[in-house]
């Protein structure tokens, strides 16, 4: 019995030590896994340090996308104090900065310039990706509101207001819109888009769109001045359509013998029955 006690001792003893001997190899294996990472993790920090991880000038920075804004007019409105290490540069935060400055110089109701912002670090650089909204017309306030003498501006596509004296400062040099629009109001903004697109596509040339009198929409043609009445998508694609169908008008007009210059204008509220309103 002795002797079995003995030896169940022994075998105590021996699993005990390796018990200790394994956690003495896993507490060594931790503390070096800790002194590796946390050896990397210095050398990383102290690489990117280094003068070759800093962006030191604005050349650093590449400007894409931008087709009005001045890369110039960009490096001076991107909130970076030279040198700025890479690593403390937030490209979120930046790009967010950015289009709010470039939404205060420009005077604008929304956002004129979408800003991504890219941190690269081999090498160290920064892209900053603008997407504009090109103006397609120029807005001219109600002439028979005297209190909107001077809002003058520019939309986009998508009925976004810009102050072009703003864009005069940004040093922009934009080509102005043909297209002129009158009385352009934040309650039309919703129908501006199909409007533009119809307009856009119409194969008579359209100079001007009065928006002054909700109940009758009124083009200025190359035919001449066209009512439409009151605007419905649909509808006015219809009448865009019927007034196509009229290019030959004025030489219809000058077999009738009717001078073209009597005609006042042209009435397409029934797009199932144009007229013309003489002088």
């Amino acid at each position: 019995m002795t002797s079995i006690a003995s030896v169940k001792a022994n075998d105590l003893r021996s699993r005990r030590q390796q018990l200790k001997r394994r956690r003495q190899v896993r507490f060594l294996q931790a503390v070096w896994r800790l002194l590796l990472i946390g050896s990397m993790t210095g050398a990383v920090v102290w690489v990117v340090k280094l003068p070759g991880w800093v962006i030191q000038q604005p050349e650093q920075v590449k400007i894409q996308g931008n087709d009005w804004l001045s890369e110039k007019t960009l490096h001076q409105l991107l909130p970076i104090e030279y040198p700025k290490p890479i690593l403390e540069i937030e490209p979120q935060h930046l790009g967010d900065q950015l289009e709010a400055r470039l939404r205060e110089q420009l005077d604008a109701t929304a956002s004129v310039v979408e800003v991504d912002v890219t941190r690269n670090l081999l090498p160290p650089s920064l892209t900053v990706k603008v997407a504009e909204h090109h103006p397609v017309a120029i807005v001219l306030p109600p002439q028979d509101n005297p209190e909107k003498t001077g809002e003058m501006g520019l939309i986009d596509a998508q009925g976004v207001w810009m102050s072009k004296e703003g864009y005069t400062r940004l040093e922009m040099t934009p080509q102005l819109p043909d297209l002129i629009v009158i009385g352009f109001s934040e309650g039309f903004a919703a129908n501006w888009p199909p409007l533009y697109e119809a307009v856009a596509e119409s194969t008579v040339k359209i100079f001007d769109i009065d928006l002054r009198s909700p109940d009758n929409l009124i083009l200025q043609t190359q035919l001449g001045e066209v009512h439409f009445g009151p605007y419905e998508d649909q509808r006015f694609r219809e009448q865009l359509r019927v007034l196509a169908q009229m290019r030959g008008l004025p030489t219809h007009v000058q077999t009738s013998q009717i001078n073209y210059s009597q005609i006042d204008y042209i009435d397409l509220t029934n797009p199932s029955s144009p007229a013309i309103q003489l002088r």
